[in-house]
């Protein structure tokens, strides 16, 4: 099956792995990730995988596997969890710059789209229509400059990986609260 979404970041087994699962139960989606530098065929960091599970997901099962191109050029959608990751993307496919952002870049201007923008998105009979739409709109509206961020590291979320159990729960937050304004906009 074709994914609608991929998620990347670096090892493919914090940030990606969360923004999978909570995008996936949050939007009814298809949700895959990748990493830059993954480890291959790990599971998800136990950290995570324990927050995860605070939310009734379930990662058994879960591999960590290593970005590639055929990855980049099946989704509607390609979120990165920092600039760096978006970046590796466009350069892997620059095909994908219209249609990749950061998790936070896109979680930003979706918040700010025009009220007859979101009413449009919402509209549409599927959610992956749904999802095609907000890309188009985030996109015009990441061309225009409409919303920038003051900073653009704002757009970056930190890699937890080897940190204390709190920075997880805080990067968790951080991935939690950019997909639920997402999924308020896709309805």
């Amino acid at each position: 099956m074709k994914p609608d979404v991929l998620v990347v970041c670096t090892g493919n087994v914090g940030r990606s792995p969360a923004a999978e699962y909570l995008l996936s139960a949050r939007t009814g989606l298809s949700v895959r990730s990748a990493g830059t530098r993954a480890v291959v065929g790990a599971p998800v960091e136990p950290p995570m995988a324990a927050l995860l599970a605070d939310g009734s997901m379930a990662t058994e099962g879960f591999a960590a596997r290593q970005l590639t191109e055929a990855h980049v050029e099946r989704p509607a959608l390609v979120l990165g969890l920092a600039r760096e990751h978006r970046a590796a993307v466009v350069e892997l496919d620059p095909r994908a710059l219209g249609r990749t952002f950061t998790l936070r870049e896109l979680a930003r201007l979706a918040a700010n789209l025009p009220r007859t923008d979101v009413e449009e998105i919402r509209a549409a009979a599927t959610p992956r229509a749904r999802l095609v739409r907000l890309v188009e709109k985030a996109h015009a509206a990441r061309a225009t400059a409409a919303v920038e961020a003051r900073d653009p590291a704002s757009d970056d979320i930190e890699d937890p990986i080897g940190r204390p159990a709190n920075v997880y729960a805080e990067v968790y937050q951080q991935i939690k609260q950019a997909v639920a304004t997402i999924a308020r906009v896709l309805g």
